[in-house]
């Protein structure tokens, strides 16, 4: 059997804006992307259970440096949830572990959901990929095994019920870093008594990014045979679209020097006044290059803190 050809690995770098499908972990979607691009570093912003679809941001080369930004976005959600019975999963592709009889109606199910609105405590889910002592906890699931967990502050800015026929119901979802929509529409069946679970979840939204920006995965396959490398490279967003959240800070390329060599630098004390809560900054010098992402240090000097790779 012919072997296939090993392509080679470039240092490309910017930032893909995936439509995932359904079926597909969010890590194969990273890989088939990867592999498209022939990037030689990859990684996404926030994985999306492979009963769901959506928005999944792929950071390629030094994008990868500021993925945490995004991984601490507010993030957007539709999806529909099921009456009447609860799974180990809290979606359809768990085993159903309860059934009930549903005798809701659409005032009920408003008046239910509007009390998930704001500030409150989530349990994360057993079957999810936070780790336990180095192992990840839907691994112990499969096993039979359930440990503690923390409960995390969450924030459900926007829950609009967006349909509702006896059975099912979809709601669009405005939520905080750290929101499980899983463990979300499981508590509004347990609130309701009659159990509910996921059907169909889809990312809408993360950050500053929209449905209306994802990318097919198929398409980009395609438009490589057609047209090469360079018609993918010119899907990307640029790194900096990842920090733009930031405070921004321009300083003289002399300057910038400095901050490239890791040496902190000395700014006008307006610039210090804008920098965000936690006194970070993204940075760029004169020519609008971005230099990377700087904090303020106890000294009153901004100092690089992640830096873009300098081209040789």
């Amino acid at each position: 059997m012919q072997q296939q050809q090993r392509l080679p690995k470039r240092h490309i770098s910017g930032v893909f804006l995936l439509d995932k499908i359904t079926g597909v972990s969010s890590n194969a979607a990273l890989q088939r992307i990867k592999r498209l691009y022939q990037a030689d570093k990859a990684g996404h912003t926030g994985s999306l259970d492979p009963l769901a679809s959506g928005l999944l941001p792929i950071c390629l080369g030094e994008a990868t440096k500021f993925s945490q930004f995004l991984l601490d976005a507010d993030k957007r959600y539709t999806v529909t949830g099921k009456l009447g019975e609860r799974t180990d999963t809290f979606d359809a592709e768990g085993k159903v572990i309860a059934h009930a009889e549903v005798s809701v109606s659409e005032t009920q199910l408003r008046e239910v959901v509007g009390r998930f609105l704001g500030k409150q405590q989530q349990l994360p889910p057993m079957y999810s990929a936070l780790k336990k002592d180095g192992k990840p906890l839907y691994e112990l699931a499969r096993q039979g095994i359930e440990v503690e967990r923390e409960w995390r502050e969450i924030e459900i800015f926007s829950c609009q019920l967006l349909s509702f026929d006896s059975q099912f119901f979809s709601l669009d979802v405005h939520c905080s870093k750290g929101t499980y929509i899983r463990t979300l529409v499981d508590d509004i069946g347990a609130a309701l008594g009659c159990y509910a679970h996921v059907t169909v979840l889809r990312r809408t939204a993360a950050g500053p990014f929209r449905a209306e920006q994802m990318l097919n995965s198929d398409a980009t396959a395609e438009l490589k045979d057609a047209q090469g490398l360079a018609a993918l490279d010119a899907l990307l967003l640029p790194v900096d679209c990842l920090v733009q959240a930031l405070p921004k800070v321009t300083m003289p390329v002399a300057m910038a020097h400095f901050i490239n060599h890791g040496q902190p630098v000395l700014l006008k004390s307006a610039t210090l006044k804008s920098a965000s809560d936690d006194g970070a900054l993204a940075m760029y010098d004169d020519s609008g290059r971005f230099l990377g992402v700087g904090e303020i240090n106890e000294d009153g000097y901004l100092a690089p803190k992640r830096l873009l790779r300098s081209e040789p």
